[in-house]
């Protein structure tokens, strides 16, 4: 059992940062830092291409589904893998291996997000709506000072359980050996060839408590805000 524990404490520095102090970050730092790259990229998209869907009817709104549709119904490593071969062919240039997954994660994730603000405005009651009109609203407006606030608060549950997920599939990119904490992981593994259970149990915890935290976090502001809008 000390065995175990000296394999993690003795490489805790390259699992938590791999190598940041050479300017490349790794493990817990590069998951991270994935996880708010495609966050800032999917939420406020998905958003967009929500209210694109609901302002416009017909075909844009039929193209923007059908996006959507084939997206998620593609396993993610599929979408890593066509971005990890297509990007250079597009841009000319290789880019680096925790951006291509950063994008990949992000378009991937933008289709449950527009899905997820597009309920949401749904479930809204038809009178505001209505009542918006009426009262002189252009359905611009209605959307951005009556229905947006209301729903994207209504999915902010929906939108924390697709931030944890994106958390846990920044594992994917071990695929393309981008160096996040699953791919140091194993690299310590097959360098020591001893006490693999120690190691990957321990990078289990590590996913479980950044999730238990996100979630607490997200919560606590929630509570916050309500208290404050109060």
């Amino acid at each position: 059992m000390i065995a175990n524990i000296t394999v993690i404490t003795d490489n805790l520095d390259y699992l938590l940062l791999g190598r940041a102090a050479q300017g490349e970050p790794g493990g817990v730092l590069l998951s991270v830092l994935m996880t708010l790259g495609a966050a800032l990229l999917a939420f406020p998209g998905g958003i967009a291409l929500a209210c694109l869907a609901w302002r416009f009817k017909g075909w844009p709104r039929r193209v923007l589904f059908a996006w959507a549709e084939i997206i998620r119904g593609i396993p993610l490593i599929f979408v890593i893998f066509w971005l990890w071969f297509l990007l250079p062919m597009l841009t000319g240039a290789d880019l680096p291996g925790a951006v291509t997954v950063t994008l990949a994660l992000a378009w991937f994730t933008s289709a449950s997000v527009m899905y997820s603000t597009l309920a949401a405005i749904g479930s809204l009651p038809r009178g505001q709506h209505e009542a918006a009109l009426a009262g002189g609203f252009s359905s611009v407006q209605l959307l951005r000072w009556v229905l947006l606030p209301q729903a994207l608060r209504n999915a902010l549950p929906s939108y924390v359980g697709l931030l944890i997920a994106l958390l846990k599939d920044t594992s994917l990119a071990f695929i393309v050996n981008v160096p996040e904490l699953t791919t140091v992981a194993g690299q310590v593994n097959n360098r020591v060839q001893v006490y693999p259970a120690a190691l990957f149990i321990f990078t289990g915890l590590v996913y479980y408590l950044l999730c238990t935290l996100l979630e607490h976090a997200v919560k606590r502001w929630q509570r916050r805000s309500l208290l404050a809008a109060q």
